[in-house]
Parts: structure tokens; sequence; C-alpha cells
């Protein structure tokens, strides 16, 4: 299994940029992490709000961590809050189980890292982000 390079994950900020500049977004946060939850690359649109990394963070660290991406994540809170009140004691609050944070898999199925993307409405966020990892011709759990 490989994890994500620097050049994939600065095409998938790039594309995913323009995809919302392209929707008329309000401005995004984008951060790549790689299979071990480090981040590989971010950046903030002109305009983003300065606490959206944090946010970014927590989406696409939730995925790597629990290997389950936002949407699944936000399943499982609805359904069972005590296991995600645990899985953030954890991980220190790092968790934030919405949509907009994308697992990145191999061909294989393999998680290879995660993409977050914040700063328009969680589903926009997937558009945006999804955007960005088909450029790069990956495969994106959102």
């Amino acid at each position: 299994m490989a994890s994500i390079s620097v050049n994939k994950s600065r095409l998938i900020i790039r594309k995913a940029m323009e995809k919302g500049r392209e929707m008329a977004l309000k401005p995004l946060s984008i951060v790549v992490l790689d299979d071990g939850g480090h981040v590989v690359a971010f950046e903030r649109a002109d305009g983003a709000a300065p606490g959206r990394f944090g946010i970014a963070h927590g989406k696409a660290y939730g995925s790597v961590m629990l290997g389950i991406a936002g949407q699944a994540q936000m399943a499982r809170a609805e359904q069972q809050a005590y296991f995600m009140a645990a899985v953030n004691g954890v991980y220190g609050g790092q968790v934030i189980p919405v949509p907009g944070g994308i697992l990145l898999r191999d061909k294989r199925g393999g998680v290879m890292g995660a993409v977050g993307v914040t700063g328009d409405t969680s589903d926009n966020d997937v558009i945006a982000a999804m955007a960005g990892i088909d450029a790069a011709g990956l495969t994106g759990e959102s």
C-alpha cells in the first residue's frame, strides 16, 4: 500500500479549489493526510476563517484513523454517540464525524490517506473534494 504523494496532494487541492470557485462556494480550506494521519499538504483560500484548518484536519483525521469516510462517521455518531465520544477521547478531540472527510483508497482498497474539506456546506465540501480526487486519478470514499 502506498501513501499519498506530495504531488498528488497538491493536485487534489488545486482542483478542489478550482471546483469551489466554479461553484461559487464560500472560501475553502483543504488538507490532505497520509495513511498515518500526517499532513502532506494544506491550503486555505483567501477569506477563509483561520480556524478552518482544525475542521478540515478533523474531518480527514477521523477518516484515516477509523478507516471510514465522513458520511459513515456521521451515521455512526447518530446511531452510537457514545462510541464517537469515546473515539474522540482516544484521539484527543481531533475527530469531526461529518461529510467532507474523504478516504483515499488504492487499487486494492487499502487506505492511502484522506482529504478534508471545509468552508461551505458539508455536501458542497464533498463535491469539491471529489473533483480534486478524480482529477488526480484516485479513488475517494465520501
